[in-house]
Order: structure tokens, then sequence, then C-alpha cells
């Protein structure tokens, strides 16, 4: 750079830069940099140190701008050195031996001190020379009258008070010349108040000063304060450091100078002098921190020996978030004790977030008693269930916390009852990693640590087992509080993140791992970390939860030129890798990586848009919706035994305290006859905006044993269809208010009960509100349905019930239906009767309750005695069958043979056939104007609604398409992964492993409950979805005790729902002939050696019915295990001959049932191997008689082109996905 300005210097740097990436070679920024900087001249040296100990890379563009600035001040300090005077006075004082005996204590005493604007002057230049010690007195200068030579106590005009000064000819500097000074030395003042520095890139956020101060200095001059800051000194060899509070930035110093004062009082140490130098010492440790020597009679802290000022880029924001929002104090101890950890020292830090989710009550006097041996006692108590389900499915975590370093562990659980299993892995983990075992376990006296295995498992090892009494929380208060700590931090995490709730999981991990390796107050601020593994924990590779970053991604890159990496949310640390956690923003999908590049001031996901909850009013000055049961007039003795036969009040009186619901607990609404459904939010509203305080999920033990009372506000709903589960949740808010009003005016119209004493001697049922709401084909809400239900599981059998059967619509029936009218052209309309069991006459005698919220204020005590049949009763369903077939057999239908929730009308050439399930219908014939006059004397007698063409029927969305109709349940799909937590799951290919290990050993699923639900749910996924009715058969088969493999296997079939949940069945336009599939795979059950039988049947070109089913006894070959399917398949056809026959479609040849087993094949048709088939049932044998009669004819297939075989057996992918396709399933999407 010689004889260049520092903008031609990096015009030059740029050309060469760009020469050697036109050639294709690219150059490193950090080299770029350390380029610039290596040919910078001698009087750059300290701008040089100050970049190189920079924590991070600095820009090239601030590089280039601070660059020019320093020019600039070199440039200025070099035109003043020419005319300044080469004379200085020493540092602080001067050095002569002769000025110190005189008068040491007023040379001393306002050096570095502030003064008020006192003797204030410009400051001289910088002199590059300094004087010996016995330099000449004629050297000092005088603070009265300006003069050299002598000092103010010796000054003539000491006691003149009237003498005025003569400005002095020559401004003099503060420090002396010194040849080997630079400016990033620091030298120790014990006369200074405060640090005192001239570097402005010294300072970490420096704030303007406003203050009229100065300081003054020895000659008598007033330097102005410039600006205010703190600083680290860092020092070498050690995490230690030195904290600069109170640091002054005045310009006009040549020098740093640094407070003994100051410096011992902030950092708690001490200072020792000698002739040699100087010791720094920790007064807590006694170790030394730092020594120096003396230079020139001066204390000084060299550049060459420790790095300048550290300036903060890593403000205290950051490390606030990166360590989990710990409170200040902790965080300044580890500022102080941690060089990695950078923070101001400033008092007046506050964090949004830590205010918002950490606000609790005050605490209190903590008395307890700690251990002093490793796991002599542990502390564990259960949390939850939490406000939704984690991501990976979790609702409860237990916790474990070692009492003597407070080192806590947590073990996610589905629910309470596998707390003994997660135990015996803390048990073993602490065996085997410490080499120790638990002494004692203190918890509270929860069922889920008092099961017989739970005590058994303490008793054999030892353990001894402390239980806090009956509503005493606080003898288990060290996990009380610790819940509390985590939860704080969880909540805040999120909170500052914008992330959902359903992150809870990853956040509580997070949290856990940053409250192990923080210091705490509790333990004399020590780590949890440090005293469990006698090691500092490293606090390096830490970074804020929920913020942006790019984990390298290339091992799972398709090509070369895919991208490297994708936009993805850190959640945690990962437990089994030294890497990051990072989740998917657009697929979901965890990546752990080591390689991944952090954006910590960047939080990806959408803030949530605040809102305002509205409070409750006190009062409320508009009646309720809900109206109560009135009577006719009539003496309060003599109560009316009629039907209602009043309309309902048009004002509505006043609920008494009699009736549940109170005016005062309610919002104010205006009254509504009808039930309005409100707008749908946005996703990004469905998310929370603020964390309920105080949170939701506590531990039993907050209140003892007692469930704790929820507490909940309609009005500001989480969920965009919320469903209250009692009555007190529901009479919050306005919509199932007047859900439950429109329930009890249709009981009012239909004459349902009357009020009548209670009868002795006869079961008076209770009843209750059910909720739901009800959805249209794409998901959103359609309406609120309220439905008062007896609780019919307390009647009387021959009492108050007889018969219950009440047919419904069989599935192939439904499929068929739809089938033949596509082949006809015929339209299928869907209707919905309301209220339709209240339309069914009561033949037994039945009292019931008053229904809650609707007790008549003028007969409280009296009982309801019903005459039409509500839901919950027993003959219910049947009853409301009676009533309605016996009003379509006046109409002229007559029921099927086959399947008697079928209904036929033949008049005439006309065909009107009507399907019923309970209260859902479907019409299809052949007249359209038939069919119109059909509905309209339905809607005489019955609430009967019209719901068009067929288009969402039981749960079945079906799509109309010019192929055809297309059956799907892509929303009920959704709902059961939803529901089991995988919603953001991998997909898989297959629903089952190619080779299903079924496993029955003892160790059962910690959550059988669990595991029947969701498989329950699958069952009904099967009406549209043939692939996996095999898989979930085998599932369903192991509901009574569920292993962990069969959860895996349960977990894998939804993984391949979730890939497929488009998929759909279609129906389409064909012949009307009736075909066969037959399989069977022989003693496929490991336990039991039963064999699977599997069949579908196809009506032309639609699939209308399947089976997979174990057979119920051992087959002692292939063939026989083949022949009973066969036997099964065919008395399937029969049945299925008989319902077409019905939509007057007659088979003209016998029904084709192909299997692909020839022994069979031959054993069906011709009576041969007597001695092998002597011990089968009778039974079996029916298929020969309907071969005989012409209704079979029994043909063999090549097993490749089987696609029974897909219901009887696990596949490869490929052969897997080809029968998919005979079976005709499906995507929706093109």
């Amino acid at each position: 750079m010689k004889d260049l300005t520092v903008n031609q210097y990096l015009t030059q740097v740029k050309a060469l830069v760009d020469n050697i990436s036109a050639a294709g070679s690219n150059v490193d920024h950090e080299d770029i940099i350390l380029h610039i900087l290596n040919g910078l001249p001698p009087s750059y040296n300290a701008f040089k140190t100050a970049i190189r100990t920079r924590p991070s890379s600095i820009p090239l563009d601030e590089l280039y701008s601070l660059l020019i600035s320093e020019e600039i001040n070199i440039q200025k300090d070099l035109a003043k050195d020419t005319t300044a005077s080469m004379e200085a006075v020493a540092l602080n004082a001067f050095k002569n031996t002769s000025l110190r005996s005189a008068a040491p204590d007023q040379n001393r005493a306002n050096r570095g001190r502030f003064s008020s604007n006192r003797g204030s002057s410009p400051r001289p230049p910088n002199s590059n020379s300094r004087p010996p010690h016995n330099q000449s007195t004629a050297r000092v200068m005088c603070q009265i009258c300006n003069k050299p030579g002598h000092i103010a106590m010796h000054c003539w005009h000491r006691t003149n008070l009237s003498y005025t000064p003569t400005a002095p000819t020559t401004q003099r500097s503060f420090f002396t010349n010194q040849q080997n000074a630079s400016p990033t030395d620091w030298y120790l003042d014990s006369g200074a108040s405060s640090h005192l520095t001239s570097d402005p890139l010294q300072l970490q956020h420096p704030l303007p000063y406003t203050g009229s101060d100065s300081i003054s200095i020895a000659n008598g001059t007033s330097l102005p304060i410039n600006s205010t800051s703190q600083g680290i000194l860092p020092l070498p060899n050690t995490p230690r450091k030195l904290y600069l509070q109170k640091l002054l930035h005045v310009p006009s110093l040549t020098h740093n100078l640094l407070s003994i004062q100051k410096l011992t009082a902030d950092n708690d140490c001490s200072v020792c002098f000698d002739t040699f130098g100087f010791t720094i010492k920790d007064n807590r440790t006694n170790q030394t921190i730092l020594k120096g020597r003396s230079r020139d009679g001066l204390y000084v802290i060299p550049s060459t020996t420790i790095s300048a000022l550290h300036n903060q880029h890593k403000s205290t924001t950051t490390w606030h978030a990166r360590l989990g929002h710990p409170h200040l104090q902790l965080l300044q101890h580890l500022a102080r004790h941690n060089s990695t950890i950078c923070i101001s020292t400033s008092t007046s830090f506050q964090c949004d977030s830590c205010n918002v989710a950490k606000s609790h009550k005050l605490s209190f006097t903590s008395n307890e008693m700690k251990t002093s041996q490793p796991f002599a006692l542990v502390h564990s108590d259960v949390w939850g269930p939490a406000p939704c389900s984690s991501l990976s499915g979790y609702n409860y975590y237990v916790l474990f916390v070692h009492d003597y370093s407070r080192f806590s562990w947590i073990y996610p659980m589905h629910n309470k009852a596998e707390t003994f299993l997660k135990f015996q892995h803390f048990f073993n983990l602490i065996k085997t990693q410490f080499n120790t075992t638990i002494k004692i376990l203190r918890s509270d006296g929860g069922g889920e640590y008092r099961s017989t295995n739970f005590s058994t498992f303490l008793s054999q090892h030892g353990i001894q087992h402390q239980m806090s009494c009956p509503y005493t929380p606080e003898q288990n208060g060290v996990s009380e509080r610790k819940h509390r700590h985590l939860i704080e931090t969880t909540r805040t995490l999120l909170h500052a993140a914008h992330l959902p709730l359903k992150f809870w999981l990853e956040a509580l991990h997070t949290a856990n791992y940053l409250i192990n390796q923080l210091p705490s107050k509790t333990l004399h601020f020590d780590t949890p970390y440090h005293l469990l593994h006698r090691q500092q924990p490293s606090y390096t590779h830490l970074k804020t939860f929920g913020c942006l970053c790019y984990p390298w991604l290339k091992p799972s890159t398709p090509n070369k030129l895919h991208p490297r990496s994708t936009a993805c949310i850190f959640v945690g640390y990962s437990p089994s890798h030294k890497g990051y956690k990072c989740i998917n923003i657009h697929t979901g999908k965890i990546h752990i990586s080591r390689h991944v590049v952090f954006h910590e001031h960047i939080f990806p996901h959408p803030i949530p848009p605040s809102s305002t909850l509205n409070p409750l009013p006190t009062t409320s000055n508009s009646p309720l919706t809900l109206i109560p049961i009135s009577t006719i007039s009539a003496p309060p003795h003599n109560p009316p035994n009629s039907p209602f036969v009043d309309p309902v009040p048009s004002s509505l009186p006043s609920l008494n305290s009699h009736q549940l619901i109170s005016s005062t607990d309610l919002p104010t609404q205006s009254s509504s006859s009808h039930t309005t459904v409100p707008p749908q939010p946005s996703p990004s509203e469905l998310l929370p905006t603020t964390f309920p305080q105080p949170h939701p999920m506590i531990t039993r033990s907050k209140t003892g044993h007692l469930k704790p009372k929820q507490q909940f506000n309609l009005l500001a709903t989480q969920h965009p269809h919320y469903t209250p589960t009692c009555f007190s949740q529901a009479t919050k808010s306005v919509h199932w208010r007047s859900a439950m009003s429109e329930e009890i005016t249709a009981l009012q119209k239909q004459g349902t009960w009357s009020l009548v004493p209670a009868p002795a001697n006869r079961v008076i049922l209770r009843n209750r509100w059910t909720f739901r709401t009800k959805l249209k084909p794409d998901g959103t809400l359609e309406r609120y349905k309220a439905c008062l239900v007896a609780q019919g599981f307390n009647q009387q059998f021959g009492i108050d019930y007889k018969d219950t059967l009440s047919p419904v619509a069989k599935m192939p029936t439904i499929r068929i239906l739809l089938t033949i009218a596509l082949h006809h052209s015929w339209p299928v309309f869907q209707l919905d009767i309301s209220n339709a069991f209240l339309h069914g006459k009561l033949q037994e005698e039945v009292y019931m309750k008053q229904p809650q919220g609707f007790i008549d204020e003028t007969y409280p005590d009296y009982v309801c005695k019903l005459h039409k049949t509500i839901y919950g009763l027993k003959q219910a369903p049947r009853e409301w069958f009676h009533t309605l077939t016996n009003s379509l057999q006046s109409l002229g239908f007559t029921f099927s043979k086959s399947d008697p929730s079928l209904l036929l009308y033949k008049h005439n050439g006309i065909q009107i056939y009507m399907l019923l399930y309970v209260d859902d219908i479907l019409i299809s014939g052949n007249d359209r104007s038939i069919i119109s006059w059909l509905i309209t004397q339905l809607q005489t007698q019955f609430s009967l609604k019209e719901l068009g063409p067929i288009s969402f029927f039981l749960g079945i969305q079906v799509l109309h398409k010019p192929k055809g109709y297309f059956l799907h349940q892509s929303q009920y799909a959704q709902e059961i992964l939803q529901s089991a937590g995988l919603t953001d799951c991998q997909p898989s290919q297959t629903p089952i492993a190619l080779k299903l290990i079924l496993s029955y050993n003892k160790f059962l699923d910690s959550d059988p409950k669990r595991y029947r639900q969701i498989a329950g749910s699958l069952q009904y996924l099967t009406i549209t979805r043939p692939d996996i009715a095999y898989t979930t058969n085998r599932i369903c088969q192991r509901m009574h005790s569920p292993t962990e493999q069969d959860f895996n296997t349960l977990k894998r079939l939804l993984r391949y729902i979730k890939g497929t949940h488009s998929f759909d069945l279609p129906i389409t336009r064909g012949n009307l002939l009736l075909t066969t599939f037959s399989d069977s795979d022989w003693a496929s059950d490991p336990q039991d050696r039963k064999s699977i039988s599997g069949f579908c049947r196809f009506l032309g070109n639609t699939l209308v019915s399947w089976c997979v089913k174990k057979q119920p006894t051992i087959a002692k070959s292939s063939t026989e295990a083949e022949y009973r399917s066969l036997a099964a398949a065919s008395s399937d056809i029969i049945w299925l001959r008989r319902l077409i026959a019905d939509f007057e479609v007659f088979p003209n040849s016998p029904t084709t049932l192909l299997c692909d087993n020839t022994s069979a094949l031959a054993l069906s048709n011709n009576p041969v191997f007597h001695a092998r088939i002597k011990h089968i049932e009778i039974d079996y044998h029916f298929i020969r008689e309907r071969i005989l009669s012409k209704e079979i004819d029994v043909q063999h297939i090549n097993s490749t082109d089987q696609p029974a075989d897909i219901l009887t057996k696990p596949l490869s992918l490929a052969r897997f996905t080809m029968l998919r396709d005979k079976l005709t399933v499906q995507s929706l999407e093109p």
C-alpha cells in the first residue's frame, strides 16, 4: 500500500479478486480480509488488532468504510504531530522523585475523576517521546497561573483571589510521549474512578453521554466525555473475563485507563503491585487470573499479550435466547466465568417472552435439605395431559430429578400407564452409566406409582419409596419446582419462536437440556451438569430455538444440480447424535445434521395475529335462548299427562335459581332462534397468540388428588370446530346454547314427554347433553348439533324394554345400488330426517329426569314420562325403523328379502329403491316424478330434508365424474392421522412389512387403549380402501394384548395412509356380471396356525364387496384352507345373486369363482381324495351343491393374476402395487 490511498489500495485488491474469479477459482471471504490487513502499513496496527480480535467475521463493505475513516483519522493525527509540542507530563502525574515526595496526594487527587467543566481546554496533539523520570521541574505546569516550572502549591498567586491567569502559549498533552506505547494498551490506574478509552472500536453499544461532567487531569485540563458503555477484557488461557462497567469514551485521551477500584469491585478480584509488575487474583478461588510487568514505571496490559477490549457482537438478547431464556443473574454469572458468552452488564435488560410466559406467584421460603451422595434420592412426578399431542403423538411426560445435582431427565409418554416402563429405563440408565443404584424414590401418591408391578420392582431392588401425603404437594417440592421451571422455559421458547403448541415436546427437551447446563442459585451458582459429570459444560454450540436454519442435505438430494439445503426450523439438540434437529418448513420432515447454517434473529414460523379476549361480564341484560319446558296449566298435585301442544312462547321467562344456567355466568348475547355458523378462521389464526395463565396442564399434586377444574373461554377457542364435552362448557357459547334450544323446541313439538310425579319402584333414567359439529364434505363447519340422550344403560330388560334389533344398510348394498343406478343412468338422491328417534312411539313405560338447564320452575321435582323414543333408549332405533317402514309400506314399498334395509317400489314398470341407514336415506329409480311424489308424502309425516344428489353419505364423500362415482374418505383418513399424532410422518409405500414377525412376548404396549382406538377407527376406513383390509385385520387381531411390535405395525399402516389418503374406490359403468376371486394363506398365524381367507367380488368393473377373515378351525393342508375359503365365497355369491335380482338383474349363467389352487378346484368339482377330506365338516360341501345347481362355476386362475392375494398376505412393493390396481383403488390426484 506504499504511496497509495486506501481507496486506491482497495481498488487494486478488488481487481485482483475479480481476475482470480474470472479464471474459474473462488476466493474465500476470510482470505480477502486477511490479504487486506496484511497489506496495511504499521500506522494501521491498532486498526488491524481490533479487526482480528472480533468474535465474528466483518463484512467487506463495512471493512471498506472503516478503513477510509481510519485513514482520515491518521492523516489528522500526523498533521497535529508536526505542529504540536514534543513536551508532555508523565502518566497522571509527574514521575520525578522530588515531585512525588513533595505532593503525592495533590497529584493523585483528581486523576481520572469527574469535575464540573473546570479548566476545559482543547486536547493538545499526541507526542512521540517520553522524558525520563528525573526530568527538570521546569516541565511542570502550574494549575493557577498556567506557567511552567512550579506546581500550584508553590505558586505565588495561590492566595491572591483577584489574580487572573494568562492563557498558556502552548497546549500540553495529558500523557508523556512513549516510543513503544500502543493505542490498544491498557494502564492500571489506582486514582481513576472510571475506565477511560479513546478508541471507539473498544465500545459495545455506546450510548451518548448527556451529562455536564468532564474528566479532570493533573494539569487542570478538563476533557469532554463523548459516550458511555460496558465492555469485557478477555484473558488468555482461561475462561474468566474482566468486566469493565462504567466505561467512558474520551476522544482526547491518548491512552486507555483501567480504574483499579472499579475493576476489583465489579469482578470480585484483587490487584497486587510490586517492583516488577502486578498480579490480579480471583478472591473466591485465590487463583491468579492475570500477571503483567511494569514498563517505564507504569503497570500496563499490552496488546501483544492480550487482545483488546472484546467487541460483543453476540448481544445479551442472543445469548439469553440461546440458553433458553434464563434469569439475568444466572446469565451474568455465566458470562463472568466463560469467555464464550459475552453480554452487556446492564441490569435493565427485559425480555417480552419471559414477561408473558413466566408470570407466576412469588415463591415461599425453602427449607429443604439436600443429599450428599449421588442418587441417594431421586424425585419424580408426572405432567399432563398436554393441551395437544406432540409431533410424535405424546401427551404426558415423567420427570426424574437427581437430588444431589438437580440434574433432570424427562421421558415422554402417551399416557400415565407408561410410568413404570419409563422408570425401568431410567433405572437401567443410572445403573449402566453411573455404576450405582437409586436408594430412595420420592413421588406423590398417584396410581401410576402405586401399581403392583411398580411396588414389586422397587421392593426387589431395595429402593425405598417415599410418597407425599394427600393434599401436600410441598413434600414433593423439588419435582414441582422443576416442573414449573421446565414448563415456563418451554412456554417461553414457543412464544419467542412463534411456534404452535404441537412443538411442545421439542421445546421441552431443549429446555431440559439447557437447564441442566445453566448455573443455579440453589447450587450456589454451580451447574447440574458439572455436579453430576465433574466437568464444565460447553456453550459454544448453542443456538436460538425456533430460528431459521439451513442443514446440509447433500446425501439425500436426488442429483448433483439439486439444492443442497432447504429452509428449516431449529427445534433442539439430538440426544443420540452430535448434531442439531431441524424440521423442514414445507414437508415437516426432521433432519439431524452437524453442518447447519443458522440465522438466529429470523423466526420463519408466521407470527399469529394478536387478539383480545373479551372478559366475561358480571351481568347480562339479555335473556338466554334456552327454553325451559313448560306444561299446561294444572293444579300443582295433578300435572298434565298429555303431550305438549303449546307453541314455543315468544317471550322467554327468566331462569330461576333451580336452573343450572345463570345469566351472570355468560357474556351478553342477543337472542337467536337458530344456530349460526361463525366465519372460518385462516390457518394462521388457529395458532394461539398467548399462553393461558395459569397453564391448564398442571400436575395432580397441585390440587392434591383431585381432578383440577378446567377453565374454558368459548369466545376465544383455539380450534375452529371445538366441541364441548359437558353441559357447563356448552353454556359458555352462544352457538351451543342455541343448538340446545333447537333440540328442546323439537322435543316440545313432538310431544316427547309429560311431567308426572316420580313413581315408586321404577328406575328414573338420567340424561345428558351430547354435542357434535356436523361438517360439510370439504371439512368446513355446517352446523352445531346438540342432542339430549337418555342413559339407557340403566334400563331393565322386560320392564322398560324388550327387543332392540334394528336393520341398517350393508356396504355392499350401497355399492350395488350406485353401480346399477349408474348403469341405468338413474339419479341417486340423499334424504335426512331431523330428530328421527323422536318419531318412534314408545310401547313401554319409561321415566326420565328433567333435562339439565331446562327444569320446569313450576314442577322442579317432577319427572318426564316418555311418550316418544329419544336417543339413548335401547329400543329407540327399532321403534324408529318400524315407524318409518310402516309409513313406506303404506305408500306401496315392500322389503327386500336379501337386505331388510332395502325397500322396493315396483308398479307398472316403475322401479324405485330406498335404502335406509337410521335417519340417512338414499332413493333412486327410473321415474323422477314418482320419486318427488314419495318425498312429498314423507315430508307430511316427518321432518325430512332433501340434500340433493348423493355427495356425502355416512362419512363417505361421493364425487361425480364423467366416468362414474368415486368414493373416498380422505378427510376421515387425515383425522385418524391427526388423532394418532402422525400428520407429519414419513409416508410408507406398503401398509405392512414383507416379512411380518408377530411378537407374543410379555412386553405389552404401554398404551393398549390408544392402540384399540386407532385400530377401531381404521376398520371404518376399509369401507373404501380394500388395499388396507388385510393389514387392518391383522392389527385388530392383536387388540386384546398389543405389544410394542404390534404398535410399530400399526404405525407403518398409518404411514402408508399418510401417503395414500387421497386414494378412492371408483364405481364405473360396465356389464352387470358377477365375478369372485378367492384365496387363502395357510397357517399364517404363528400363534394358533389358523389360515386367512380372502375374497373379492366384482359387479362388472366395480368392486362391490371383499372380505378378510381368519378361519375358525385349523386346516391340515393348503388344499383344505383354500377349500374353506371357496365355501365362504360361495355363500356370499348366493346372497349377492339374490340381492341383484331385487334390482331386476338376473344372471343367465353361473357366477364365476376363480381360485389358484388346483387341488381345491378338483375337490370342489369332484368328490376325490376322500381319505384326505373326510374330516371336513359337511357344511363346507355346500359349494358342491351350488356347482351342481349351475349357480357357481369354479375356475382356475394363475397365482400371478390373483387379486385376492392382496387380502391374505404381505406383498412386495411391485406386486402390491399391481394387485392394488387390479382392485381399481386409485388416487384422486391427477
